[in-house]
């Protein structure tokens, strides 16, 4: 004969008490999540215009000046997903943008400047 208090497993109560706490993990760290994933895409898009400058500059050392065209720089290939575009160049400087559509902002690189990287929010 069993015994009436040996019952193994859990009740259904037990179960949705659980069931609940995990939904309520889940509905905080899921903002979170947006946030880190936007801030990855930031960083890949400020990367990315720190390898375009390497490039320009060694473009520069064996050209004279700087190019325009993304297709010039032997030394760059641009990322999947991020939208570069050079806006200015010169014998002096160069100024070029980069951006992630899952992103938060916009990133401008002006080489004329002490600190060549500037963030823009996304309105």
């Amino acid at each position: 004969m069993k015994g009436t208090g040996d019952s193994r497993g859990f009740s259904l109560f037990e179960l949705l008490v659980v069931i609940a706490i995990m939904g309520i993990l889940a509905a905080t760290a899921l903002p979170r999540f947006a946030e880190f994933r936007a801030a990855a895409y930031d960083s890949r898009a400020q990367q990315e215009l720190r390898n375009l400058a390497a490039a320009e500059e060694l473009h520069r050392s064996l050209n004279g000046d700087y190019t325009k065209e993304l297709a010039e720089l032997a030394a760059f290939k641009p990322s999947a997903g991020i939208a570069v575009e050079i806006t200015s160049a010169g014998t002096e400087a160069f100024s070029a943008t980069a951006a992630h559509q899952g992103g938060r902002h916009d990133y401008t690189w002006n080489s004329a400047l002490d600190q060549p990287l500037a963030p823009s929010a996304r309105r």
